[in-house]
């Protein structure tokens, strides 16, 4: 794995040898102050060799009054080379030491300024505890402790209370194991559980989760707003509502107004700075550990004195005791009636006719907690009321439908926060041991905390009291409250500053890691929420966050916003056990977690539980966090930046390919799944750029994105000299291939010649099993007025090995007017002129072709051609049958072509063909002999040379057959007797005969298909024998296709 290093200079000792003597051997003396009086004489031995050896000597040698461009140790010469770009040793290591990954923004302590307005950076040296431990604690334990489990435990009881409370503890516990396997595996710096997800599953993904991860804390701090607002309109001010009660939906509309100024409150105290948050989070954090201590408290205090709570039930229904002090209908002795004779009865007369079920049922009045010892285990009583009775009569009911499921998602944001350990690794003494550590003791303690207190409240209060969600039997007092010690104002003024305190923790952390997510650059439209303040917080993104938080708010209600977190949470849990399982799947060498304690068994039943907990809790809510998460995972797809974070799905597609090429190769390929693997042949210009884009246009047409396509060019010259072209060749390639949105790996190599760099990549092009069938070119335009017949002889060569590889080669002929991949053909036909059976790949060509929107109009034509003893109408019979069979809807037309005289034409046209091949083949001998005068003008020379020097060389050495004299008059003879043989030569019958079939095949091609869209024709291809008349061949094709 590549690793990119920044070189370090080392600066030579400055000064005298005082002040290097000074130093005390600390600082390395350079070797030109040692050698100073070698060094002169050497320059002076030196000054007159070579350039290579002069720069050696410099390198080295010179004094230091080169100063920084060399490197001190030079006794490290043989890799000087490498040290232009990999630094020593010492350098690397030195910066590693002083590494160092705060977390940007979050803790503005982190920077301090000293008196000279000079800023330092604060090491961090938080531990296990402090850095981890408390903040798991703190985010993890909250509002729904507080407000709910009370509840939870007394509608789905004790043991569907544990279930659920087992099934979330376990569920995280999971998701720390990976986590911690991730955290350990490197520096996360700030973004937490956004960096790990996206670092190791790729930018696609890491954007996706990072949202829902985002949108998660933002709603997580909807929530703890309402319940903060909850807090204070039911237990705290109950007089300070907006709204009466008597009016419909009252309770939801002071929800409403409320959580709407507390939240802009909260923005406020957050857009100040975060250092008061900071500076509370150790007061909020003491409120959750006092009001659990107070709840254990509570519990213990059971087992001696009971707390002296009663509730009022009407048969089996409990009562709302807040507007009443005596449960009783009467009064004492009879003396009169009471609040409640008069609720139910509309009237305080005793004759009044009352409600069926007040009349039928007595008044109890029970103990609200008996205690641990009382056996209330045991025992459950259940009330059931229809919601129209709630405005009539004084019952207790719940405000909402529920069931087990309903549970589960309200119940899940409980276990969430797991990650507060992770988002502050730059704050850690030693990340890599605290992460791991801290997080799981802190989900090991709060598990214990939750599972014993479902276990208590189920234990020491009465089921009908555990229903009441609001504490409207027990005079208006959170159930746990009353439980608690020494009052239920601890409980309250507790769990107040809790949710407090974690709503700001909310817009605090959201922010940011929505800002960290706009920095890395990957969503185009979130760029703007990357800026913020001078001193780096993130003033659009609170914007942004508060507007969406103030959605939450709006449906004024604690129950109906925690199943929509449960699910943005459980997403991104899920992808971190993805995460750590793909990553220890592939076994990466880059994989090596400090964390030992985990396996990949253990992610993917995490992963499991968590897409279970997500469908359980709310399958609709599932469905929409999944289709938002898909949508923007497209979104970055297509239009993100292009990031190479070295992720584990690219490592996972690697490895799925490797597999795939394997089985490919192990099994020939079946007909069936047969389809054109394209290498297409691309010119590249003087400028580099691409010659025939079309090309590339036609192939996306003909592949409609399905299959191989290998987009290849070859240059003249050496790798070495021409590497840079070929870098921007290939950046040119991909450029064109990005403008036709073609599917393609480009390709560029270099070659002495283009004839063996064509033969390299039709032999070698491909991989595996995915290796090209198809060679797909331009039709060489210009190679008649060619003075140089490479480029016919390059084309030859071209048609032979495509043919002795087995490959199908198309040529394109007048490729730049073909139509692109915007263009939409109306009409029109593409023909198909069937001259010999080919395998069927002139069938399937235009097919394929219709399957592309630029042809998808238009209709097929076959033409076939009939000799004299051929009949045409069995023929026709015969080929719609085939066609039949192929599957293929086709017009099919025979031509006849009969037997006629040679015309005058024909003759002339291979005459002329024949001269000018044998005109081009007196060029080239006229070019090989001025290269063979200049060589034998250099060999006379030399010879000359050797002579003085060697005078008892042998005589025959040298052969000076030649001389220029000589040599001019063989050259004009030679010319003379080719231009008479040019103007008295008869025409080969064999090429007549060919030149006769492409003249009358013209003819008819024309005739037909002057007004088609496309002509498919089969190409004659050349002789084997390569001295044969092959060179003629390139006039027949054109005149064929002309």
């Amino acid at each position: 794995m590549p690793i990119n290093f920044t070189v370090v200079p080392v600066e030579d000792a400055e000064g005298d040898s005082n002040s290097a003597a000074e130093a005390g051997g600390n600082k390395p003396v350079s070797l030109g102050k040692l050698f100073g009086e070698k060094k002169d004489e050497d320059n002076l031995e030196e000054s007159n060799k070579g350039e290579d050896n002069h720069r050696d000597s410099n390198s080295f040698i010179n004094s230091d009054d080169d100063g920084e461009n060399y490197y001190e140790g030079k006794n490290m010469a043989l890799f000087e080379e490498e040290m232009d770009s990999t630094p020593m040793v010492a350098s690397l290591l030195n910066k590693l030491a002083n590494y160092t990954n705060l977390t940007q923004g979050v803790r503005e302590h982190e920077e301090a300024e000293n008196e000279d307005g000079v800023r330092r950076v604060a090491v961090p040296q938080m531990g296990t505890f402090i850095g981890v431990y408390l903040p798991c604690m703190q985010n993890i334990l909250g509002v729904i402790l507080f407000l709910r489990l009370t509840w939870i435990v007394g509608t789905a009881g004790i043991l569907g209370s544990f279930a659920i409370v087992s099934m979330c503890c376990i569920c995280t516990l999971l998701t720390a194991i990976s986590m911690s396997a991730i955290a350990t595996n490197g520096v996360v710096p700030a973004g937490g559980s956004y960096y790990m997800i996206s670092r190791s599953l790729g930018p696609e993904f890491g954007g996706a989760v990072g949202l829902c991860f985002y949108l998660g804390t933002t709603f997580a701090g909807s929530m703890y707003i309402l319940g903060t607002i909850e807090i204070l309109l039911t237990y705290i001010v109950p007089t300070a509502i907006v709204f009466n009660e008597d009016d419909g939906g009252a309770m939801p509309n002071n929800m409403r107004v409320y959580g709407t100024c507390c939240l802009l409150l909260m923005a406020l105290v957050v857009f100040v700075g975060v250092k008061y948050v900071n500076k509370l989070a150790l007061v909020f954090l003491a409120c959750v550990v006092l009001s659990i201590m107070a709840t254990y408290a509570g519990v213990i205090k059971t087992l001696i004195e009971p707390p002296e709570f009663n509730v009022c039930l009407l048969g089996n229904r409990s009562l709302r005791n807040d507007k009443f002090d005596t449960c009783a209908k009467l009064l004492k002795n009879d003396t009169g009636t009471t609040e409640l004779w008069r609720a139910f009865c509309n009237s305080s007369h005793r004759n009044a006719t009352c409600d069926e079920y007040f009349e039928l049922n007595n008044l109890t009045e029970m103990q609200a907690i008996p205690g641990l010892l009382s056996g209330v285990i045991k025992s459950e009583k259940e009330s059931e009321l229809p919601s129209s009775l709630f405005h009539l009569y004084p019952y207790v009911i719940n405000d909402i439908a529920t069931y087990f499921t309903l549970l589960v998602g309200i119940y899940f944001p409980s276990v969430t926060g797991i990650m507060a350990g992770s988002n502050r690794s730059g704050d850690l003494r030693d990340a890599q041991r605290s992460i791991p550590i801290g997080t799981i003791m802190a989900i090991l303690t709060t598990s214990f905390i939750y599972i014993s207190c479902v276990v208590l409240f189920g234990a020491c209060i009465e089921g009908v009291v555990l229903r009441d969600k609001f504490g409207f039997s027990v005079k208006k007092n959170p159930v746990i409250g009353i439980l608690a010690w020494p009052s239920p104002w601890v409980i309250v003024i507790g769990s107040f500053f809790s949710c407090c305190g974690a709503g700001l923790q909310s817009l605090t952390g959201a922010p940011r890691l929505l800002q960290a997510i706009a920095r890395d650059g990957i969503i185009p439209f979130l760029q703007v929420f990357g800026h913020g303040k001078t001193n780096g917080e993130p003033t659009w993104a609170l914007l942004l966050t508060v507007g969406i938080c103030e959605i939450g708010i709006l449906f004024a209600s604690l129950d109906a916003v925690a199943p929509i977190l449960s699910m943005f949470f459980l997403m991104c849990y899920l992808f971190v056990n993805l995460a750590c399982a793909v990553q220890t799947l592939l076994r990466t060498p880059n994989w090596r977690p400090r964390f030992k304690f985990y396996h990949w068994t253990l992610s993917f039943l995490g992963m499991s539980l968590c897409l279970s907990l997500m469908f359980v809790s709310s399958w609709y809510y599932a469905l929409v966090a999944i289709v938002i998460a898909s949508c923007i995972y497209k979104y970055i797809e297509y239009k993100g930046a292009v990031k190479e974070w070295g992720d584990g799905i690219r490592g996972l597609s690697l490895n799925a390919a490797r597999y795939a090429l394997i089985r490919l190769e192990e099994v020939p390929l079946h007909t069936k799944n047969w389809r054109p693997q394209l290498l297409v042949m691309c010119k590249l210009d003087a400028d580099l750029a691409v010659k025939h884009p079309r090309l590339m246009s036609f192939s996306t047409q003909l592949k409609a994105g399905k299959g191989l396509t290998i987009v290849c060019s070859v240059l003249e010259g050496t790798y070495m000299t021409r590497r840079n072209d070929v870098k921007t060749g290939e950046q040119n390639l991909k450029a064109a291939m990005a403008a036709e949105k073609m599917k393609a790996f480009s390709h560029v190599v270099v070659s002495s010649n283009l004839r063996d760099g064509f033969s390299l990549l039709i032999q070698s092009a491909g991989l595996g099993g995915m290796k090209h069938n198809a060679v797909l070119m331009a039709w060489p335009a210009g190679w008649k007025q060619a003075r140089d017949s490479s480029a016919r002889r390059n084309f030859i060569e071209t048609v032979r090995e495509t043919t002795e590889a087995q490959q199908a080669l198309l040529v394109a002929k007048n490729i730049d007017h073909f139509p692109g991949n915007q263009d939409r053909l109306k009409e029109g036909t593409i023909d198909v002129w069937w001259i010999v059976h080919d395998g069927g790949l002139l069938m399937l060509l235009p097919f394929l072709l219709s399957q592309h929107k630029v042809w998808r109009k238009c209709k097929m034509r076959i033409f076939t051609v009939a000799q004299m003893d051929d009949n045409s109408i069995q023929m026709k019979k015969d080929l719609q049958m085939f066609l039949y069979h192929l599957r293929l809807d086709a017009e099919v037309e025979v031509v006849e072509m009969h037997d006629s005289d040679i015309s005058a034409f024909t003759y002339e046209k291979t005459l002329v063909m024949e001269q000018r091949s044998q005109m081009l083949k007196q060029m080239q001998l006229s070019r090989t002999e001025r290269e063979r005068e200049a060589q034998l003008i250099h060999d006379r020379n030399t010879a000359s040379h050797s002579a003085m020097n060697d005078k008892a060389a042998a005589p025959d050495r040298v052969h000076m057959t030649w001389t220029k004299d000589k040599l001019v008059h063989e050259r004009n003879r030679q010319r003379e007797m080719g231009v008479k043989d040019m103007f008295n030569m008869k025409p080969n019958q064999s090429n007549v005969r060919r030149m006769h079939t492409a003249v009358k095949l013209n003819g008819v091609v024309v005739e037909k298909s002057q007004n088609s869209q496309l002509v498919l024709l089969n190409m004659p291809g050349p002789p084997k024998n390569k001295k044969g008349q092959a060179e003629c061949y390139p006039y027949f094709w054109s005149l064929l296709l002309c």
